[in-house]
């Protein structure tokens, strides 16, 4: 096995295993857990408590079935997944859950936990390009601070904040030399291994996260650049999973060359900005971030953004994995659709849900689409 294959290994084993994975850290650290639900939350107050950030995505294929006595069939299948692994136990390792409501099923879901940790609870703005937007965010992540301090035990200061903001921008930087790097090299970084990759960092400390990848980086540069015979797509959701519909792709010789993803890299497409008040810096970033129909921009930049990434990796085509029962992402889609048709770029539509036991319409439709690139 090459130094390559064992450092991605490395990054899979986490993201395949992440229940093990944090459960190990807590042991061998003494630090707590504090579950992320969904999709933006200050995980830099969480790490200044001296507390391991988790994030909350469901499982692969999960099977649903006490959660149907809360949630009604139509709640998408990740809040499915969470409700279900937080009735059956999976989630009682956690010392406490921060929730932010950017939709309906979330802001159900807040209300309706029963785990054994405390929820916290935020709401972002979504007026979110005046003044008052960062004034308002900002009260609600002291809200957050407080809460922790009270349901932790911990004092939360601003050095520490401060100190976590730099980690975490770190860990941004890295992430995105990495997907630049990834695109480079699709033979190396199949679809699955570059989500696994990204993935991983939900339940790593971001320091060691950071190192990892770094040494990654540097390995993989030492090998030639070879040129990709296939097609190179971008992919834009919220996230893309189980790892069996990644898989399709490269069966079909595509490869991810970016992605533009709830779960991915929208999670560090901006830099927390610098000041004196970590606060307000972290609410700052949140006004400075777009293209994610859970941040209203009445702009809806999304489109160009998607067009001028397909120019920058070179793609062939998007590819919108469309997470069922998401109204966010399916009132964005007509809109950028037509973008898409203005500036000529191809496109095609998939549905994600975790629950799906079969694959095979999905797989139908990238291989028709592959042959029509």
């Amino acid at each position: 096995m090459s130094k390559i294959d064992e450092l991605i290994n490395k990054f899979q084993e986490v993201s395949n295993h992440p229940q093990q994975t944090v459960l190990k850290y807590k042991k061998e650290t003494g630090k707590g857990l504090v579950g992320m639900m969904p999709y933006y939350a200050p995980e830099e107050i969480v790490y200044a408590a001296g507390y391991l950030p988790v994030g909350l995505f469901g499982a692969q294929k999960p099977k649903i079935a006490a959660a149907r006595t809360y949630l009604p069939p139509f709640a998408c299948s990740l809040m499915q997944a969470d409700m279900e692994l937080q009735l059956n136990g999976t989630y009682d390792c956690l010392d406490a859950v921060i929730f932010s409501v950017p939709c309906d099923t979330l802001r159900c879901m807040s209300q309706k936990w029963h785990g054994k940790a405390p929820v916290v609870v935020f709401t972002h703005p979504q007026n979110r390009k005046i003044r008052a937007a960062v004034d308002f965010l900002r009260a609600e992540f002291d809200h957050v601070k407080t809460e922790l301090e009270k349901y932790l035990h911990v004092e939360i200061t601003d050095m520490a904040i401060q100190k976590a903001i730099k980690v975490y921008n770190e860990n941004r930087r890295i992430m995105r030399e990495f997907c630049d790097v990834a695109a480079e090299y699709p033979q190396i970084f199949t679809p699955v291994k570059r989500h696994d990759i990204i993935k991983a960092r939900w339940f790593m400390d971001k320091a060691v996260h950071t190192q990892w990848v770094r040494e990654l980086i540097d390995t993989v540069k030492q090998e030639k650049v070879e040129p990709w015979n296939g097609k190179k797509v971008v992919i834009s959701g919220i996230m893309a999973e189980p790892d069996e519909f990644l898989d399709i792709f490269e069966d079909f010789n595509i490869a991810v060359v970016a992605d533009d993803l709830a779960q991915e890299s929208r999670q560090f497409r901006t830099d927390v900005p610098e000041g004196i008040d970590p606060l307000e810096q972290l609410a700052q970033q949140w006004q400075d971030f777009d293209g994610c129909p859970l941040a209203l921009n009445e702009d809806k930049p999304r489109g160009q953004m998607l067009i001028d990434m397909t120019k920058k990796y070179d793609a062939d085509a998007v590819v919108v994995c469309m997470f069922r029962f998401c109204d966010p992402e399916e009132f964005d889609y007509p809109i950028y659709k037509t973008q898409f048709e203005d500036a000529g770029v191809r496109y095609t539509t998939v549905d994600v849900d975790l629950e799906s036991p079969s694959l095979e319409q999905v797989r139908t439709r990238i291989q028709a689409f592959s042959e029509i690139l």
